[in-house]
Order: C-alpha cells, then sequence, then structure tokens
C-alpha cells in the first residue's frame, strides 16, 4: 500500500512539474526526463486508473500554471505532448497521434498509445491504427512486447475494439523481435496471465515452431498443459469476444455466447511421443490433459494404451487417477467384448 502511494505521489509530482516547466514562458523545451522515470516501473495492468489519474492532474496543473494574459509570448495551448494521449479533447489524441514521431520514452507512454485503438472517437482510432506500426518499429522491442502481455490479456473487454484494430495488434506481434521476446515471457514468466497471453498469441503462427518446447519447458504448469492439448489435437482455439443470442424473446431472455475461433497446427512429434512426454510431467494439470487424450485415442494406440493406463490409475493425484482407473475399465470392458 505504502509502495502504491508513493508511486502515485511521484507521478502527481512529476505530471505537475511537467506542466509547470510547459507553462514557464521560456523557450526551453519542456523537460519529460521526471515524468519518464515516475512511469518507468508502474504496473501495467492497472492503465485505467493511471490514466484517469494523469489526465485529471495534468488538466488541473495547466490551469493552475497558466500564464497571465500579459504574456503573449507564451502559447503553451500550441504545445503537444505524450501526455496529450490522455488529453479530455478529442482533438488533441488525435493530432498528438498524427504527429508523434520516434520511439515512445517507455513501455507506459506506448501503452498510452497502443490503448487508443479502443478510443471513444473514431478519428482517434484511425490514427492510431496508421501511427502505431510507426511507433512500434522505432521502439525498443522490450517495451512493445511488454505491452503486448499487459494488453492481450484484457482486450477482449476492449468494446471498440475493431477486426481492423485487432489486425495492428496482430502486425505488432509478427515483428520478428518482439515475437521472440513474447515466447521467452511465455515459457520463463512464473506469474501472469500466461495462460490467456498464450491463447492470444495462437492467433498468429509465431508459436507453431516452439510449440513443442513450450509443452516441455514453460514455467507455469497451465501454460504447458495449453501447449499440450493444442498438440494432441492439431490447432490452437481462442475466445473472440462474446456475441448475443436470444434464448427466449417473447420474454427477453437470452445469454452471451462466446464466439470461437481455431487455427490449425502442424505437429512434427506422433501422439504416442507426446503422450509418453506428458505422462511425466510434473503438474497434475498437464498429467490430467495427458490421460484425458489416452482415454479417447485408446483405440488407435496399441498395447502401450494399458501400461500408461496403469501409470494413470495410480497416480498421487486423483483426477489423474480416475481417468486411469476410468481408462482401465474400458479397455477390459473392450477385453470381453
Amino acid at each position: 500500500m505504502k509502495q502504491s502511494q508513493a508511486a502515485e505521489d511521484k507521478v502527481i509530482a512529476a505530471v505537475r512539474e511537467f506542466a509547470r516547466s510547459m507553462n514557464s514562458g521560456g523557450r526551453v523545451v519542456a523537460d519529460m526526463s521526471a515524468l519518464i522515470d515516475a512511469t518507468c516501473l508502474l504496473p501495467l495492468s492497472n492503465f485505467d486508473y493511471w490514466e484517469r489519474l494523469i489526465r485529471s492532474e495534468f488538466s488541473l496543473a495547466l490551469r493552475e500554471y497558466k500564464p497571465p494574459k500579459w504574456k503573449v509570448w507564451a502559447k503553451p495551448d500550441g504545445m503537444l505532448t505524450w501526455l496529450d494521449l490522455v488529453s479530455w479533447d478529442g482533438y488533441k489524441r488525435e493530432k498528438i497521434l498524427r504527429t508523434l514521431t520516434g520511439a515512445a520514452p517507455n513501455a507506459f507512454f506506448f501503452g498510452l498509445a497502443i490503448r487508443r485503438l479502443n478510443d471513444w472517437v473514431p478519428q482517434v482510432r484511425e490514427a492510431a491504427r496508421e501511427k502505431l506500426p510507426e511507433i512500434a518499429k522505432a521502439t525498443d522491442p522490450e517495451c512493445v512486447a511488454e505491452v503486448l502481455c499487459a494488453v492481450l490479456s484484457n482486450w477482449g473487454s476492449w468494446g471498440r475494439l475493431e477486426q481492423e484494430d485487432k489486425e495492428v495488434v496482430l502486425q505488432l506481434i509478427c515483428d520478428e523481435q518482439v515475437a521472440a521476446l513474447l515466447r521467452s515471457k511465455l515459457i520463463f514468466l512464473a506469474s501472469g496471465p500466461m495462460p490467456t497471453l498464450f491463447t492470444q498469441l495462437g492467433r498468429t503462427p509465431i508459436l507453431d515452431e516452439r510449440m513443442e518446447d513450450i509443452a516441455s519447458l514453460a514455467i507455469q504448469p497451465t501454460v504447458r498443459a495449453k501447449a499440450y492439448r493444442s498438440l494432441f489435437e492439431g490447432r490452437i482455439v481462442w475466445m473472440d469476444g462474446r456475441k448475443w443470442e436470444w434464448t427466449d424473446i417473447r420474454y427477453c431472455e437470452g445469454r452471451e455466447r462466446p464466439i470461437i475461433h481455431e487455427r490449425k497446427l502442424n505437429v512434427r512429434e506422433s501422439l504416442l511421443v507426446l503422450l509418453k512426454r506428458s505422462a511425466e510431467d510434473s503438474s497434475s494439470i498437464v498429467r490430467r490433459v495427458s490421460a484425458e487424450v489416452l482415454i479417447r485415442e485408446r483405440d488407435s494406440l496399441g498395447v502401450v494404451v494399458k501400461e500408461l493406463a496403469e501409470k494413470f490409475a495410480s497416480d498421487k493425484s486423483r483426477s489423474v487417477s480416475e481417468k486411469g482407473l476410468f481408462a482401465l475399465k474400458k479397455l477390459e470392458k473392450s477385453e470381453r467384448d
């Protein structure tokens, strides 16, 4: 709590200092260094809060430090900065997007730019679609990958996001350097929404060649389980939002139905090799997926089925052992028949 309050105080102080330097009336360009420093370590998972805070504080500070009318040479209204990405004025948000050149100062500011794809003003969204690839190309790939990790975990809630906006994000993902960093995060990060990231990255082919490595090496068991399931099924599945459907229009009753898409995956390893490998995984989450596939594919696996079923039946995890016992019962029934 103290760290969060300290970070908030630091951001507010930096925003006010930046606004003061903008309205100082001098000819020196306003200094953003303190603001960049203050936003470098902000969590990217709570963008809504930080946007509202910065927008409010910047607006108040600009009014407070507004130069007197007799200083006719001071024209702060004509200066556009990265903070105008969160301005109350849609014209300013659009104009700053169209005039930005070069790299984003840090991941936070790149996040402000990419979130304009969900802006409430159509012209701002259009400007974001046009300029984001250029900004991303000039920005540190580590910053781009970090922001994409945060964005992809919740962009399903962006109600204004259209297909052409999604294509822009997918284009950023497919950059060679960014893709390598995203794969690395997926494998080596022990916390965070990596399972959701895996599903969303599956929209693109950047995971295909490394799917077996992800299944074997990813630190988070849920990611390994998702990778193995994709290999077993030969496809990657993701949810692309929800669609309302009426169940009984007479009584105005309905529900939201998930929109599911899939993409085929070329699998090099045989089903048996994948089964044996996943059956030895340290996590019961992965072993349970393996046991499910064994039950489903038992008729095509030959004599090794019984060996694997017995292995699962003796598993220390109840959810796995139950599936192993079920597989044994099915085998016994098949033998009797």
